[in-house]
């Protein structure tokens, strides 16, 4: 069974495109791709936890509310949040409005403080995880690395980091490179790795 689609431009895409119109532009310019910024990983990690449960499509089109609810993402203002913005952000219908999840990620911008002051930077510690042999793409749900991370950081005092959880954030911020065999992302996403510094 092929691993992959054509695409909008008759070019092969990871089958999972097909499920919606929006993830063609998703897969081409963003998943999979390396990424070395704090901010921009604590997003990734934040939307990845909220996703649990439900369908990717549905974090993708709220996407921007959920910019706009937490600061960009910014995990230093995520930190000073009160119980007046967790009561402020159940109102809000234009992001997942789970009590759990919404307290999970302003704790968990606490702990990525915290695990700055430790590590350096997010990203130094993320890359840490990277794999050193990659697995055949598209084949799991969970990995060594993943299992790891997760439990490292529920020691931190993390929550919503499950290895499935985390297992997807590392396909999306490009920890490892899970485009399909034959798909015209798997190349771009191997040469972007290669021209990555890779964060210490």
């Amino acid at each position: 069974m092929s691993q992959t689609i054509p695409g909008p431009d008759g070019q092969p895409r990871c089958t999972w495109c097909q499920s919606a119109p929006e993830f063609f532009d998703y897969h081409d310019q963003e998943w999979g791709y390396p990424v070395g910024e704090d901010q921009r990983l604590f997003e990734k990690l934040c939307l990845e936890s909220f996703q649990s449960g439900l369908s990717w499509r549905t974090i993708l089109n709220k996407r921007e509310n959920f910019r706009r609810a937490f600061c960009e993402f910014d995990f230093n203002k995520m930190a000073m949040f009160s119980e007046a913005d967790v009561t402020r952000l159940l109102g809000d219908a234009g992001i997942i409005r789970h009590r759990g999840k919404i307290e999970a990620v302003i704790n968990n911008a606490h702990r990525v403080q915290e695990l700055i002051a430790v590590e350096g930077s997010l990203a130094a510690y993320v890359w840490r995880y990277e794999p050193e042999t990659p697995s055949a793409p598209q084949t799991m749900t969970t990995s060594p690395e993943s299992v790891a991370m997760s439990k490292d950081l529920k020691k931190r005092g993390w929550k919503f980091v499950g290895p499935t959880t985390l297992f997807a954030f590392m396909q999306a911020m490009g920890l490892i490179n899970d485009h399909a065999e034959g798909c015209i992302g798997r190349e771009k996403a191997a040469q972007l790795r290669r021209q990555f510094t890779k964060p210490v």
